[in-house]
């Protein structure tokens, strides 16, 4: 890392992972964008091990450029990792996280920028729009927001993915956060400080396809829900005296009707929905305590977030583990 925080004011941050096809491109459209506002700059580019020429490209970039350094992790770890990675090399005083895929369009960050000289620590993009997702997709990411919404306690704002602008403070603040399991979105709320947003809207993928299918995305809803909030787990106090409840009532109007008109040849077909339901309801519960205490089992391994095999442009070699640096 470089050892003169304050030597860049605008840091970019841009996990990638098999992105050959959109480099060119986003480098080009990101030059021109950060040329144009006046202050010192770096783009830390994180290759989350991609399987194509990423990482060629990326050197390469570096080589021609070197305000374009580059951050290599020795194996895939997901996005959320490789933004916190972003997060723990880059030295600017603000940072903006952007997609490779150009969905975030970097002509963006001169907005977020002078939102964030009239004085706000976080200014995030809001999606007015999201190009021609399907409606599948855009039916899901809405109730989605609508669930953790009622659910968490931190207000995690509605259509906003990572492309944001964070001040140096609410960088220091997200890098005290060990945890993980990282739900970033939230990460960003929980910090608080004072926030404002840009609406935009987003335009198709340039290149390539997303490795973001459903069951991608489903995992990364259980990861955001059970990150910011308890409720899945007290819910089901409240369901077994519900279902208790119930159940007293209905022994005891039983008991009645037994005394009153004598005693019923029970019935197969009720006995076997009541043993069906409340097993379904006990798996239930078990699936989701599960979910969290493999979660409380990743956090207490204490393994390092991320490795990283080698590193480009970067002065320093500041953290354990990590390979050559040049």
């Amino acid at each position: 890392m470089s050892s003169d925080i304050n030597s860049v004011e605008l840091s970019v941050i841009v996990p990638v992972y098999n992105e050959e096809l959109n480099i060119d491109y986003l480098f080009e459209r990101l030059l021109s964008v950060l040329e144009t506002l006046d202050t010192s700059y770096e783009i830390v580019c994180v290759n989350d091990g991609s399987k194509d020429n990423t990482l060629k490209c990326l050197i390469e970039h570096h080589h021609r450029n070197p305000v374009i350094k580059v951050v290599n992790l020795s194996r895939n770890f997901g996005k959320e990792v490789a933004l916190s990675a972003g997060l723990d090399y880059a030295t600017g005083a603000a940072v903006v996280p952007i997609d490779a895929d150009l969905q975030d369009p970097p002509e963006l960050i001169k907005e977020l920028v002078e939102k964030w000289r009239e004085g706000y620590d976080v200014v995030y993009a809001t999606r007015r729009s999201r190009g021609e997702e399907s409606w599948l997709k855009q039916m899901t990411a809405n109730a989605f927001y609508k669930i953790i919404g009622k659910m968490s306690r931190v207000p995690i704002p509605r259509n906003t993915g990572d492309f944001r602008l964070l001040d140096r403070r609410v960088v220091e603040a997200i890098k005290q956060m060990p945890e993980r399991t990282r739900f970033m979105k939230g990460l960003f709320a929980w910090v608080g400080f004072k926030q404002t947003s840009v609406l935009f809207d987003r335009p198709q993928r340039y290149k390539g396809t997303t490795t973001w299918n459903y069951w991608r995305l489903w995992n990364f809803a259980i990861d955001g829900i059970t990150s910011f909030s308890f409720l899945p787990l007290k819910v089901w106090s409240y369901v077994g005296v519900t279902i208790s409840l119930l159940s007293f009532l209905y022994a005891t109007f039983l008991i009645y009707r037994t005394l009153l008109y004598g005693v019923d040849l029970p019935g197969y077909a009720s006995i076997m929905v009541a043993i069906l339901f409340l097993g379904g309801i006990q798996l239930v519960t078990l699936g989701i305590i599960g979910e969290y205490l493999s979660r409380v089992y990743e956090e207490v391994k204490g393994r390092p977030l991320y490795l990283v095999r080698d590193a480009y442009g970067f002065k320093n070699n500041g953290e354990e583990g990590i390979g050559n640096r040049d």
